[in-house]
């Protein structure tokens, strides 16, 4: 499933706080960056086409139906995919000359790679 920008936005609210109501991601979403509660509720609606979001009554509760981390996979092995040709040797490469990549966060990498090997 691929989220938009703003399907994010909706899940964002509900990875943080749990299910909630509608009118309370409303309310949220209109400090945070200024949506109407309109332009939510059709997020909302676009969402729950996907599979993301499920709303049940009463007061049209919304429940995330995939987790942060889901959605973070899905987005790096479509990444991978698009801009790497599948190959995640060149994205690891990609990263490692990254000049913002700190001695610590290589250091950690590895550790990764080298537990889930």
């Amino acid at each position: 499933m691929k989220l938009s920008n703003s399907e994010l936005n909706i899940m964002d609210v509900l990875w943080d706080h749990g299910a909630m109501t509608a009118g309370d991601i409303a309310r949220i979403l209109a400090e945070k960056i200024g949506w109407n509660r309109n332009t939510t509720y059709t997020v909302i609606k676009k969402a729950m086409a996907k599979g993301a979001v499920e709303r049940s009554n009463p007061n049209f509760l919304c429940t995330p139906l995939v987790t942060r981390d889901q959605v973070a996979d899905e987005r790096t092995q479509a990444l991978v995919h698009d801009m790497y040709d599948g190959s995640y040797d060149r994205f690891l490469a990609a990263l490692a000359k990254n000049e913002n990549l700190t001695a610590k966060s290589v250091k950690q990498l590895l550790n990764f790679i080298e537990e889930n090997k």
